[in-house]
């Protein structure tokens, strides 16, 4: 999921060529970068939605257990 935050990198493309469809390359490049993260997202989400979730390793504290003020 690190992928898409390359679009953070202003310096990377802020400039005006090469223009796509009369566009400036700053607007297309964002466009491409929003299409690379909904891809990336997808690709992650595909790649864990059949995986369970992973139990915790043991079972949670009784709220008795957890009361230290009563001596048993």
């Amino acid at each position: 999921m690190i992928i898409p935050f390359w679009i953070l990198l202003t310096p990377l493309y802020n400039r005006e060529d090469p223009a796509l469809f009369g566009m400036p390359f700053f607007y297309w490049f964002q466009f491409v970068g929003i299409a690379i993260g909904v891809a990336c997202t997808t690709l992650v989400y595909l790649g864990t939605r059949n995986k369970p979730a992973t139990a915790p390793p043991s079972e949670p504290a009784d709220v008795d257990d957890l009361d230290g003020g009563n001596a048993r």
